[in-house]
């Protein structure tokens, strides 16, 4: 039996749909994708189980190397 995250990545691929992992919690892997309008974060834990995050967005650009500044400077807007 195949485990879910495999699944996942297997059908991301034959899609053609990029995607990267990632390790940002300690009791799941994250699968980000970035597609046109959205970004999609898919936490996949050990049990198998998914929880998803969507980001939808115009993808202006809203800014130059001043905003970069200012947001890691902890600045909002």
């Amino acid at each position: 039996m195949s485990h879910p995250l495999y699944d996942l990545l297997l059908r991301l691929e034959d899609a053609n749909i990029p995607f990267t992992l990632s390790r940002n919690r300690s009791d799941s892997l994250l699968v980000t994708l970035t597609l046109v309008g959205e970004r999609v974060e898919i936490d996949v834990f050990e049990d198998g189980h998914m929880e998803v995050s969507r980001f939808k967005g115009s993808e202006d650009v809203v800014g130059g190397a001043e905003l970069v500044e200012k947001l890691i400077a902890g600045g909002r807007s």
